[in-house]
């Protein structure tokens, strides 16, 4: 038995280092050519092991400027990328945790039918009402601006459905005990659900803040100037159709920039994540 288990373990792990490098080697093979010469790159095979042009390639990206998106530098992108990204995660944790808030804990008329439109907008995505939504943002003047960037996809049926999960489980008699010690809704609300909701609301963190991170049609849609433009839709606008019109090194470089801050994000809360998502006893 003590053997099996011991080749049980030793192929589960083996079964992960392969899944690990098989995830990872794209990720290298683009930081390897990251620190490439364009002719190095465009003349196969591409090495496997870093080269010489790091401080140079890194350099110019971050603290230059690019000719292909208008000589914007990729710090410009990282910081608009930070701000919409943080913006939509915030956003939509505020705006949820107090639509379920309002839903369980106060008594008023349609109530739920409050609650079931919030949930039916999960069938309207962005993509769906993307015209009304961009003659809004035209005629309030947000096109080419960080409101215009974060206001359209800052609320979240998906967010609101979960926080109200959860709340319902919170037991009647911690609702009494709160009344009876004269704590408000707002001071029940600070000093007890968001300290109990503290892994729930990191769990959606990191998956709103990559869902922010990565978008691409909105941002496309509503900048015009390269220097309101995300990291996600610089990467695009560099690359051309001929491989000898695209400078393959500061593409590589600013991939490697993008992917960089959603996996700092992941590495650093994946224990809050984890736990936000398997966690059953609160």
């Amino acid at each position: 038995m003590i053997e099996r288990d011991a080749a049980g373990r030793a192929l589960a792990h083996l079964v992960l280092i392969v899944g690990v490098l098989i995830v990872a080697f794209p990720i290298w093979y683009t930081f390897v050519a990251s620190t490439q010469s364009v002719e190095t790159i465009l003349r196969p095979p591409l090495p496997l092991v870093p080269g010489g042009e790091f401080a140079e390639n890194y350099g110019n990206a971050i603290f230059g400027g690019m000719s292909r998106i208008g000589g914007v530098g990729v710090g410009t992108l990282l910081f608009n990328s930070t701000v919409m990204a943080l913006g939509i995660a915030l956003g939509k944790i505020v705006i949820s945790l107090l639509s379920a808030f309002a839903i369980v804990f106060f008594r008023f008329p349609f109530r739920m039918a409050c609650f079931w439109m919030i949930f039916i907008t999960l069938m309207l995505p962005v993509e769906v009402r993307i015209m009304p939504t961009y003659k809004v943002m035209v005629d309030l003047g947000l096109i080419d601006t960080y409101a215009g960037l974060i206001l359209p996809l800052v609320a979240s049926a998906t967010a609101t459905l979960l926080f109200r999960q959860f709340f319902m489980t919170i037991p009647a008699e911690l609702v009494e005990a709160a009344r009876i010690d004269g704590a408000g809704p707002l001071r029940f609300l600070r000093d007890i659900l968001l300290p109990l909701s503290k892994t729930n609301i990191a769990a959606l963190f990191v998956i709103l803040f990559i869902y922010g991170w990565t978008q691409y049609l909105w941002p496309l849609l509503v900048t015009n100037d390269n220097r309101m433009n995300t990291i996600v839709i610089a990467l695009k606008k560099m690359v051309s159709f001929a491989d000898a019109d695209t400078p393959w090194d500061m593409v590589m470089v600013t991939a490697i920039l993008a992917i960089a801050p959603p996996v700092l994000i992941v590495v650093l809360m994946q224990r809050w994540f984890v736990r936000g998502l398997v966690e059953s006893e609160k």
